[in-house]
Order: C-alpha cells, then structure tokens, then sequence
C-alpha cells in the first residue's frame, strides 16, 4: 500500500475517533514539537561555532556578531568568553532535555490516555446495540477488540505522533546542513532517500502483511479460548483435548511467530541506518580530502557539525520508519475499532409507560432475514394478572415472539401497545425495566449470590434476602453455606441446576418487575423439579403477569391462556 493511499483514509477514520478537544489538543501537540524540532536544530547548529572558536580565539574579534557579545557583556580575555558560551551551551542542553522529556510525557498522555476514553466507547456501543445486531455478533471478536484492537490503536496512535515530531526535526536540521553546505547536503539526500525508498519497499511491506496474519490469528485464538471454556464439560466428556490443543497451538504460534516477525524486521532500518550513517561520514572525509588535496582540519568544524547532525538525523529517520511500519502493522486495530464505532445503536428515549390492564398485539409480523417469515399476522391481548403459556415445537417462533412481547425485538409488521399506547423507541427502556426475565440458559459470573441477584443493581441484603426467600433456597444456603455471600462459581459451577434456577427466579423478582417471564427455564430440570419451581412461580406471581413458554403441557394445566404457535400463527388451546 502506497503511503498517500494509506494516509488518506487513515487520517479520515482516526479523526472520527477524537471528540472535538482531542483534536484541540493534537494541533497543540503538533505545535510543540516544531519548537522542540527548532531546539534541537540550534542544538546541533551551535556546536559547529563553539567548536570554531575553542580552535581560534581570533574569530571572536573578527566575526561581528561575537565581536557585539564580546564588548557587551565585557568579557576580560578570550579564554573567559569561551568558557562561558561552553557553560551557557551546557545548560541549554540541560534544558533541552527537560523540555524534551516533558514532550514525552504530553505524547504520551494523549496516545496512551486514549484508551480510557476509546475502550468505553467501545463497551457503550455493544451495550447500546439492539439485540437482534448483537446476536449477530461473535462475543469472543467483541472482546478482542476491546482489550486487543483498542490497546494496538494506542500504539498506533503514539507512532503517529513520534513520525510527526521526528519530521519536523529532519526538515528544521536538513534545512540547516542546505545551509552549511548545499552540495554535501544534497549528496546525503540522495543516499538517504534511495535507502528509505529501498527500506519501505522491502520491511514495510512485509510488515503490514505480518499485521494481517497477526489479527486473523488472534481472531481465531480468542474464539477458541472462549468456546473452550464455555463447553468444558463437553471437551471433558469427548476427551479431545488433543484437537483443541492442537488448534489453540495453531493459532498461538501464528500470532506469536507474527509479532517476532514484527519485532524482528522492526529493527533492520536502524541498524541499516547506523551503517549507512557511518558510511556517509567517512565518505564526507573522502570527498573534502580529494577536494582540497590537503589534511581536514581547516574543515574540523563543517565536518562536526555534519556529524553531530547525522547523528541525530539517522535516529529520528530511523524513528520515522520504525514509526511508518508500526502504523502497517497496527492499521487494522483502527478499521476495527472504526467500524465499531460507527455501527448503528439504539436510540431509547426516557418516557414512561404503565401496565394496568392489558398487553395488545394488533397484526404483528417479524422475519430475521427478508421473505423469511417467523410470525405474522399474530393478534393476541394479554390481561394484567393473567398466566399466559405459549407451546410448540422448536423454532416455531415462540422465544421470538416473547422477546417481542419484552420490547427486545421490533415488530416489522403490526404493532404493540400497552395500555392502548404504542410501545415504541420513546418509552421501551421503561417497559423492559418492568419485566423479571428467567432464560432457558442462565448465567450466573463469578462472584456471590447477592451479586449475581442484584447483577449490577445496587445490592440491598433485606431485598437480597427476601427474594431469595421468595425463591425458596434462602434457608438452603444459609445451612449450608454462607447465605447470600456464597461463592457461585464461573456461571455457577457450585451450585446444582435447580439452585441456579432459583437464584435465577430471585434476580427476576429483585426489582419487583410486573410481568414475569420464562423462556423454557426450566426445561432442563427433570420433572419432579420443573413441577415444584413451577408451583412456586405460579404462586409468587399471584400479583403479577406470568408470561411462560413452556416445555411440558403438565406445567401450565391452572394456566388462564394457553397459545399454540405453529408455523408463524397461534391458536388458543
């Protein structure tokens, strides 16, 4: 990739990514390393006289600028003026190195403090996406980028600003050694360049094709590693570890060998460059020599100016390069974290809205993919207070249409309304926070039981308690364990089944929601179990709207409306 074609898009997707003070403060960085660039060319510039002078005190008095300097500050001899222009250079550089070290410091506070502010806006667009966008997505991609793709971006960033800097630097110091000598100047500009150029063709390229591989790797280890340890027991039972080793071996090593890749190759422009500096220098001894035919040390001075100013020159070319190649390798962290970013999210507004006395769907339809019908023309009322129970075979279309009835999905066709107002963007997030939802796959994260009843609500142990009282495994666990402070385990490997679907029936009632529903929660409990946890919902939810999808018909016999769905329609039972 050319550079002008991977700048262009390159600036345009970063951009997007900084708020308007971010950029403020990139212009002010910006402005900051010219005056960093313009100390480091008088830096090197006032060598070159302080030098001339140690080597002839008579230049003092026949150049006009040190001959002013000289009679105005009253210096007594020769060797006082040189002493001090010596213990002035010295605190300059002094200086010099403060203000570049606090320059350091400002670099890095914008790259790397970026990662606050771009790892949010990552984790706040997931969570602002719709339900049906997120389910497209691979959780283990999701992760990725937010550890990975958002750090590398940093990285990214901070190359770009030390190319920059470096930049001016070389062009302020190019600019000087144009002035000193034009024809030695342009001599080092052609080696210069068609080494660059040599450089950019050979590393760069492979160093932006190691980028790809890295992050295809990666992609694949992340995956692995996630649908590992979420199907443990079923890698026990198979006993395949083998395979997945295997895979997992694949992926690691090919993201590993990338980055030793990288990491190598990263370091052939400075050491070609050191070469390629000493090379010059001798080659400027060479040239003077055969130019003057004589020794060089009338040109002691022109040839330590040149030297200091390839010596700094080379390290800040070499700082460009190895800057380029990290904005190759890392290029693709930044269309991931753009294209993330620039994903559509849901735009919820704030307004209430009630349920006293009926949920109404009026001719809802719904597909997934276009002319691939799930429901339609589904026309139903649910009463407040009522038990209501869907059933039907496996992807007739029954957890689509509860997750209609929670806001969750919206209707492509028809309409829903509670209460005769139309559940729409303005008021849903107020509708899903007055539903207790128990699914058939719960969850619970590593961490106590009223963590996982409360899961990111404000914990109220008396509330806490009470639930789980509700739930019936209050007296279970203070027995025998340690209440509600009992440790769960990752997605609740300590407890048994009916356990966790009772710390499930606890979080759905934590905030006292109006309607319940189950999603076939308790399919996976064997029948004596199911019968009783049902009992037990039937019974707290006297005040409340019970929505089931039930798993077996013996479950939902004193249910008030039982719905058949079948092929996208239903019928009463």
């Amino acid at each position: 990739m050319k550079a002008n074609e991977l700048m262009k898009p390159f600036f345009k997707k970063l951009f997007f990514l900084l708020s308007k003070s971010e950029k403020k403060f990139l212009v002010v960085l910006l402005i900051f390393s010219i005056f960093i660039s313009l100390m480091e060319t008088v830096g090197i510039a006032a060598i070159m006289p302080f030098i001339s002078i140690s080597s002839d005190f008579s230049i003092i008095h026949t150049n006009e600028l040190y001959s002013a300097f000289y009679t105005y500050f009253q210096f007594k001899s020769d060797i006082n003026f040189v002493l001090y222009f010596g213990v002035l250079l010295m605190l300059f550089y002094v200086f010099r190195s403060g203000i570049n070290l606090f320059y350091f410091y400002m670099l890095a506070r914008f790259s790397k403090g970026r990662y606050h502010l771009l790892v949010y806006r990552l984790f706040e667009n997931y969570l602002g996406r719709s339900y049906k966008s997120f389910t497209k997505e691979n959780s283990s991609n999701l992760s990725k980028t937010i550890i990975n793709e958002a750090h590398n971006l940093t990285t990214l960033m901070s190359a770009l600003l030390f190319m920059l800097s470096e930049t001016f630097i070389v062009l302020f110091i190019y600019l000087m050694m144009l002035y000193i000598n034009w024809k030695i100047t342009f001599l080092i500009t052609f080696v210069l360049a068609f080494n660059a150029l040599l450089l950019m063709k050979s590393v760069s390229k492979r160093i932006k094709k190691e980028g790809l591989r890295r992050e295809d790797f990666q992609k694949v280890f992340y995956e692995i590693i996630n649908r590992t340890l979420g199907n443990f027991k079923m890698i026990k039972l198979k006993s395949n570890d083998d395979n997945v080793l295997k895979s997992f071996s694949t992926a690691s090593w090919g993201y590993t060998k990338s980055n030793i890749v990288n990491e190598t190759i990263a370091h052939v422009p400075r050491l070609f460059l050191e070469a390629l500096g000493f090379i010059v220098v001798i080659f400027i001894v060479i040239y003077l020599v055969y130019m003057y035919k004589t020794d060089i040390s009338a040109a002691i001075a022109l040839i330590s100016m040149f030297i200091l100013g390839l010596y700094r020159l080379m390290p800040s070319a070499n700082r460009i390069l190895s800057s380029y190649n990290q904005i190759l390798f890392y290029y693709r962290s930044l269309e991931i974290v753009h294209n993330d970013l620039i994903y559509e999210i849901e735009d919820l507004g704030e307004e209430e809205i009630s349920f006293d006395k009926e949920i109404r769907l009026k001719d809802v339809g719904f597909s997934y993919i276009e002319n691939k019908v799930i429901l339609q023309d589904i026309n139903l009322s649910i009463y407040k207070g009522s038990k209501v129970a869907f059933i039907g075979e496996s992807g007739s279309g029954k957890s689509t249409l509860i997750d209609l009835i929670m806001g969750i999905y919206r209707p492509k066709e028809g309409a829903i309304y509670a209460d005769n107002v139309l559940l729409d963007d303005n008021n849903v997030k107020s509708w899903r926070r007055g539903i207790g939802y128990i699914p058939q796959m719960i969850y619970l994260f590593d961490g106590s039981v009223a963590e996982n009843v409360a899961f990111d609500s404000e914990i109220d142990e008396d509330r806490v308690k009470k639930v789980l009282g509700q739930a019936n495994i209050l007296d279970f666990l203070e027995k025998n364990h340690d209440g509600s402070n009992t440790q769960v385990g990752e997605n609740g490997l300590n407890l048994s089944g009916g356990q966790k679907q009772r710390i499930a029936i606890a979080r759905a009632l934590y905030n006292d929601p109006d309607i319940l529903v189950l999603d076939e929660a308790t399919s996976a409990l064997d029948i004596e179990t199911e019968s009783k946890i049902m009992d037990e919902i039937c019974a707290l939810s006297k005040s409340k709207t019970l929505i089931v999808i039930a798993h077996r018909v013996s479950t939902i016999q004193d249910f008030d409306f039982v719905y058949h769905v079948k092929k996208g329609n239903i019928e009463k039972v």
